[in-house]
């Protein structure tokens, strides 16, 4: 009897490892339960770059040995009171009485070493007592900071850019030193009219101070112009200026050629200059957006000396129904044409200067980005002391996220390829972060989520921090490659 069977049986095949189970989304309804049991967690992770920072660039020394404060503390002491203050303007809180949103915040109380921030009051009086030369000294702790991070960065630019330009604050109230004066938005208001100056490359602040409500005059602008030369950074030899029609006069012509500065300026409207330009010999502009454009020498009533002016003007159209535009701020217009001119110590031709001085345009995007985040505008007192120390720490705190992005920036970028990341944006994208910091064995260490998109980024920020090293001759760089013009 012939059985047909195979002889090899098929076997079934041995799963070789335990099957991944399929995750589910979780789940938030309006039933979820919560509580207040977390500790130690805080929603300002991104603090810690910014602590890296200060701490390996030794500005805590830097500040306890630059600024004259005589008030005894007790509940921290005083440098933690400028710290504290300047981080809460960075993160978003620019007034003092906003400090009780952070009076326990792990993150901002651990890098401040203490229990818990002091009352606003404290905090207040604190800023009370310190005299109005501290914001001077401020001044001189943000250039010897843009010093050091600039060699840490491995920055070497040699030739910069200034742009100088003064905002109007409109205030409410009886604050010292302000006047209705020049306040296009709040007319009859009373208001301050800061000068501020910024670097076009990296965007930093270099130097300014809060004016009262009149308008600067020729000597205040030139001092101020004068304080910002000589706050640039060792290595810059060439020198770039540009300014509006606020800074049209002698006293600041003679400022830029003393330093070897080379301007453009934006003239203001006379009578003699109008005669100027009628007199002049117009040809046709085909590489502006003007329909002519001239230059010639002109000396200003009360100059040492002609310069060179370049003028464009366009044509006027009419409107029918719409009466004639009022006069602007830096265009000025007759019966025919609308102008615009400038007064330059420089050879190069028209449309490159004025290519050149629309780039300045960016500074009142800084000026702006300066009173909305950075807490500009916020005058915390009707004490004129008060606020001038304010307005230097709200720029202090402006400048940490400059410096962040200079030791942020990637390797082979040029200086006109560097994009500026607001600060606003800085906060969305690498402060807001969620945190925990634990404590175990007296080691202390904070924990971010693996869902942090910017995860890359941010460990190259930390590297490239913890790196820095003080020598004999500076900061040692940490980025390879050095950023040039």
């Amino acid at each position: 009897m012939v059985i047909d069977r195979g002889q090899r049986s098929a076997k079934k095949p041995v799963k070789q490892g335990v099957g991944e189970d399929t995750r589910e989304p979780i789940k938030i309804g309006a039933s979820t339960p919560y509580d207040f049991d977390g500790k130690n967690l805080t929603a300002f992770g991104g603090l810690l770059p910014v602590a890296t920072m200060l701490e390996k660039l030794q500005f805590q020394q830097l500040v306890e040995k630059t600024l004259t404060v005589k008030r005894e503390t007790r509940a921290m002491p005083w440098y933690q009171f400028v710290l504290a203050m300047v981080l809460a303007l960075y993160v978003g809180f620019s007034r003092l009485h906003h400090l009780r949103f952070l009076a326990r915040e792990p993150m901002l109380i651990g890098i401040l070493k203490v229990l818990r921030l002091p009352l606003q009051c404290t905090f207040w009086r604190f800023l009370a007592s310190l005299h109005g030369s501290v914001a001077q000294q401020l001044l001189e702790v943000q250039r010897q900071m843009r010093q050091r991070v600039w060699e840490a960065a491995h920055v070497k630019l040699t030739a910069v850019t200034l742009d100088t330009d003064t905002t109007v604050h409109t205030v409410y109230g009886k604050q010292m030193g302000a006047r209705k004066s020049y306040n296009p938005k709040n007319r009859g208001k009373k208001s301050y009219q800061p000068i501020l100056t910024f670097l076009a490359e990296t965007k930093e602040y270099v130097g300014g101070e809060l004016h009262n409500g009149d308008r600067p005059s020729g000597m205040q602008l030139a001092r101020h112009i004068e304080s910002v030369i000589l706050a640039l950074p060792q290595g810059v030899k060439v020198i770039e200026a540009r300014a509006d029609s606020g800074l049209y006069c002698w006293e600041v012509v003679q400022t830029y050629e003393k330093h070897r500065c080379w301007f453009i300026v934006v003239a203001r409207k006379t009578p003699r200059l109008v005669e100027e330009l009628k007199s002049a010999h117009w040809k046709r502009s085909p590489s502006t957006d003007a329909d002519e454009q001239c230059e010639f020498r002109y000396q200003p009533q009360g100059w040492g000396r002609a310069y060179r002016f370049i003028a464009l003007r366009y044509e006027k159209k009419a409107k029918p129904g719409k009466p004639e535009e009022s006069e602007q701020y830096q265009l000025f217009e007759t019966t025919e044409y609308t102008y615009r001119v400038f007064v330059t110590s420089m050879d190069e031709p028209i449309d490159a200067l004025v290519w050149f001085y629309r780039q300045r345009a960016c500074a009142e995007n800084l000026i702006k980005e300066a009173n909305n985040d950075a807490g500009l505008a916020a005058h915390p007192s009707n004490r004129w002391a008060m606020n001038c120390v304010h307005f230097q720490l709200a720029m202090l705190a402006y400048n940490l996220n400059c410096w962040l992005l200079l030791f942020n920036r990637e390797e082979k970028v040029e200086v006109d390829e560097m994009k500026h990341t607001q600060l606003s944006t800085t906060r969305l994208r690498f402060l807001f972060l969620a945190a925990k910091i634990w404590s175990h064995g007296g080691r202390v260490g904070v924990s971010y989520s693996d869902h942090y998109e910017e995860k890359g980024i941010f460990q190259r920020l930390m590297d490239r921090l913890r790196t820095i090293t003080d020598g004999a001759k500076g900061f040692a760089p940490v980025i390879s490659r050095a950023l040039r013009c």
